[in-house]
């Protein structure tokens, strides 16, 4: 059987591309506008976002079996929260300059609805190894919408890549100037728009 047919391949492609938490569903969309103004921090947020959403869908789906229906939403947040607080600590204590330039934004993964809408649709009716792809997927669905928008913004609003400067000098020289407006917030909106627009316009060719 070819690895594209198999059921873990569709798990992982489906919300990596054909329906991507951002550019499909339109999900996590704050903090996409947030954390993109450097690759760095984009990058950070992506696995971080990644780690909690697959193993809280590995955990949840592990647990399906004995969780009361009645008390399955208190359950959820306190496996994702727990993972947000290991997150976090790791981040302050190994990471610390990245952790306050992400200041709140790693806490507040707890109320990203891509984590609660993946435990809630898919890990808790799914086998953990499942769960585990579908948060993969997920977490590589987002992080490269997050990576993408960084990228465009950190370059031409400072002419950088991870930090370094990638513009010669010679054209600022010859009257280049950064783009001040990819550092606000309205041009995440504009760059996240466009690349939606972008696939839903590549999907419908196909």
């Amino acid at each position: 059987m070819k690895l594209t047919k198999t059921k873990a391949f569709k798990t992982f492609a489906g919300p990596a591309w054909t329906e991507n938490p951002i550019n499909m569903q339109m999900l996590g969309i704050c903090s996409a506008l947030a954390v993109t103004v450097q690759l760095k921090t984009a990058f950070v947020m992506a696995i971080a976002m990644t780690f909690v959403v697959s193993f809280s869908n590995l955990i949840i789906s592990a647990m399906r079996h004995i969780i009361p229906s009645n008390i399955r939403i208190i359950v959820e947040l306190v496996v994702i929260a727990s993972l947000v607080i290991l997150t976090d600590e790791f981040l302050r204590a190994y990471m610390y300059d990245v952790s306050k330039l992400l200041s709140v934004f790693v806490g507040l993964i707890i109320t990203n609805c891509i984590i609660l809408g993946r435990a809630e649709g898919f890990a808790l009716s799914n086998p953990p190894h499942l769960a585990f792809i579908d948060g993969l997927g997920n977490g590589a669905g987002y992080g490269s919408v997050l990576i993408s928008v960084a990228f465009i913004r950190e370059l031409f609003g400072s002419g950088k890549i991870f930090g370094f400067s990638v513009v010669p000098e010679a054209f600022y020289n010859a009257g280049y100037e950064d783009m001040g407006i990819m550092l606000l917030a309205p041009a995440a909106f504009i760059i996240i728009g466009l690349m939606a627009w972008l696939q839903k316009y590549l999907s419908n060719e196909e």
